[in-house]
């Protein structure tokens, strides 16, 4: 009788690996067309964020420093600061006198000056003025006195003078030496003799 052979127990066979999960389909395009969305908005939104920051500089290390100079200028100098608010104010106004006259710095020649006298320009209908500010000189050591006892009229006679002036007379070549000849002219007839010889203008602005 055969031997039987010896029965082995069966090896089971190993189980399968599981399939790696896949992304769906279409989602990478569909990310990618996202951020393609996104890239033309990238420069304003840094914009956005980077407009604030760079306002807070030029504050801080332009604009802050420049006015605490300007401050700073003016405190050390009241007179200057109020000189200059004056003018301003004087070139606002229509015609009207300059400063009262007083007398010039030129230790020369005796002299009497005329300071920021404003007037506007013969047919301009008040758009355009002339700003002027000169010193009369003369060979009478009494020119002073002369032009302060005699004020009112020689201001008036300084302002019919050069109101009557047209923006064409002052283009003329020459112009400010025929202005000069009819200041004289009109300070000696108004006074009843020869007192002013020479006019010297040290501003002379047309606006």
């Amino acid at each position: 009788m055969a031997a039987s052979k010896a029965e082995t127990p069966a090896t089971p066979a190993p189980a399968a690996a599981p399939a790696p999960a896949t992304a769906p389909a279409g989602a990478a395009p569909a990310a990618a067309s996202a951020v393609s969305k996104l890239k033309p908005w990238l420069p304003v939104a840094a914009a956005l964020l980077l407009a604030p920051a760079l306002t807070f500089a030029t504050a801080e290390f332009v604009l802050v420093p420049r006015l605490q100079k300007k401050l700073a200028a003016a405190m050390a100098n009241p007179e200057a600061t109020a000189a200059a608010a004056a003018q301003a104010s004087a070139e606002g106004h229509g015609e009207k006198g300059g400063k009262d006259g007083k007398e010039g710095k030129d230790n020369g020649a005796p002299n009497y000056e005329f300071q920021n006298v404003v007037v506007n320009l013969a047919g301009t209908m008040g758009t355009r003025y002339l700003k002027t500010s000169f010193m009369v000189t003369g060979a009478d050591a009494g020119i002073k006195e002369a032009f302060e006892s005699n004020k009112p009229r020689l201001t008036d006679v300084t302002l019919n003078v050069l109101s009557s002036l047209t923006l064409a007379d002052l283009e003329e070549p020459g112009a400010k030496n025929v202005i000069r000849e009819k200041l004289v002219t009109a300070y000696n007839q108004a006074l009843g003799r020869k007192v002013a010889e020479q006019v010297y203008f040290s501003d002379f602005v047309i606006q």
